[in-house]
């Protein structure tokens, strides 16, 4: 019989938490590199663009996704300017609302979607369907037909069903589909195994060992009402070094020759994929776009040098790059406990009025994040702390170890950096707590883009 889920947590109890986190001189200083641009203390008090985090709180509740959004038009364009000639794709999936669907637009970046839903909100926005590219691995006929009605420039076929479906639907509409086929390069990134895409063993594109995907594109050229574009690889998220992008390029890029010399046929485009990490913690050193960029087309470059064919246009897909930074979430604190353990260890728990709702990522694969106390200053000793929520779980971590003062009571304000990425997207509403707001900051100037759920929307979808 497996032991509890508490019983691994109880067994890394330990008072001095893991080797990379040090106790900080002064745990009111900010970590500068894990937060958003336009982001400071002042009097132990947070700020955002010039907003104080308990004016924010005091306006829109708590919790709250806070965006800094000159940070995330910033880092858009920094990846727009880094990749110049590159078609880069905002990664949808990482978050995506109408407004950001309208910054991505204004900064000049095309849009990645992978469900109906996400290309319903870029429609919503006002992004032009010819700058959106479709994924998915089980795309509906309901979505197929209607990516093909609006005219999204690509969709990235996933299965050999899907070229039938496409097929089918395309004759239907007398249209024609461009197409983009996605592979698995055998590539094992250096994430955990829920994020990453391109080894063989998982759901995702076809296989080049196996001869799929050559196979595919056999079958996609051969229809009349699909443009093949080119080849998409994926190898994963939160990725620090570009080894892995460099064996994904070189296998991708040999069957993007093969098919040259084989089917007679030239894809003029190149989809590397995303997957660039951020810094969540102090043991994170995430690349800049720059280096990115550089490391990228030397890749590409030199691959297709020792080929002899034509550097395709690359296309690349950052999603928690650009929004994963720009992002804070602000709890308040409603309890805290310290409870004794096995041989003389302790755990402080300070549990605050979110939890695995609006930040499953470190329940469902073991993520680390920081925190600050972010309403007041603070002269008490830092005392390492687990961070908790409110949810039936004792999974329910929002912050595994960090050092707070040990004066931290209810009702201060506390800020988890990095949350900008796949908090939102996963949020539920378990335990039937309402899912946060996100609100936006600029110039001073504070508005939601996404209002906090309430118990009548609860109730909208049940009918007993």
């Amino acid at each position: 019989m497996g032991s509890h889920e508490a019983g691994a947590l109880h067994e890394q109890a330990v008072n001095r938490g893991p080797s990379w986190l040090k106790e900080p001189a002064d745990p009111n200083e900010l970590v500068a590199h894990l937060w958003a641009a336009n982001i400071s203390k002042a009097g132990g008090v947070l700020t955002v663009g010039g907003r104080s985090v308990s004016d924010l709180a005091a306006e829109f509740g708590t919790p709250a996704y806070i965006v800094d959004e000159d940070d995330f038009r910033s880092r858009a364009r920094r990846f727009r300017a880094a990749f110049a000639g590159v078609d880069v794709y905002y990664a949808g999936k990482a978050f995506l609302c109408v407004a950001t669907a309208r910054w991505v637009a204004e900064e000049g970046l095309n849009l990645d979607v992978c469900t109906g839903g996400e290309l319903a909100v870029a429609l919503r926005a006002g992004v032009s369907p010819a700058s959106i590219g479709m994924h998915g691995n089980n795309k509906s006929r309901a979505e197929i037909t209607r990516a093909l009605e609006v005219g999204v420039g690509r969709i990235i076929i996933d299965s050999f069903e899907e070229i039938s479906r496409i097929r089918e639907i395309a004759a239907e509409l007398g249209v024609i589909a461009h197409v983009m086929v996605r592979v698995t390069a055998g590539v094992e990134a250096h994430t955990h195994e829920y994020i990453s895409t391109s080894h063989e063993d998982q759901k995702f594109g076809f296989s080049i060992t196996g001869g799929e995907a050559l196979e595919a594109v056999r079958r996609v050229l051969a229809e009349p009402a699909m443009n093949f574009l080119g080849l998409h690889s994926h190898i994963g998220s939160q990725i620090f070094v570009t080894d892995g992008f460099e064996v994904a390029a070189r296998r991708v890029l040999r069957l993007h020759s093969q098919i040259i010399a084989e089917l007679g046929y030239t894809p003029p485009e190149f989809d590397l994929g995303g997957g660039f990490g951020i810094a969540y913690t102090t043991q994170d050193d995430p690349s800049t776009p720059e280096d990115l960029a550089r490391e990228i087309r030397a890749i590409v470059d030199d691959e297709c040098a020792a080929l002899d064919i034509a550097v395709p246009q690359l296309s690349i897909e950052p999603g928690r790059a650009i929004v994963g930074p720009s992002t804070f979430t602000l709890y308040e604190v409603g309890t805290t406990k310290s409870v004794a353990l096995d041989r003389g260890a302790w755990r402080r728990y300070v549990s605050v009025d979110g939890g695995m709702s609006d930040n499953i990522r470190t329940a469902l694969y073991g993520a680390d994040f920081s925190c600050t106390l972010a309403s007041r200053e603070s002269s008490a000793e830092p005392v390492l702390s687990r961070v908790v929520g409110k949810h039936c779980e004792s999974g329910d971590i929002v912050v595994r170890d960090e050092f707070l003062p040990s004066d931290v009571v209810a009702g201060d304000l506390l800020a988890v950096p990095g949350t900008g990425a796949y908090c939102r997207s996963l949020a539920s509403t378990y335990n039937h707590v309402p899912r946060a707001a996100v609100v936006a900051v600029h110039d001073g100037q504070a508005r939601l883009i996404m209002r906090r759920e309430t118990e009548d929307d609860l109730f909208t979808l049940d009918v007993g």
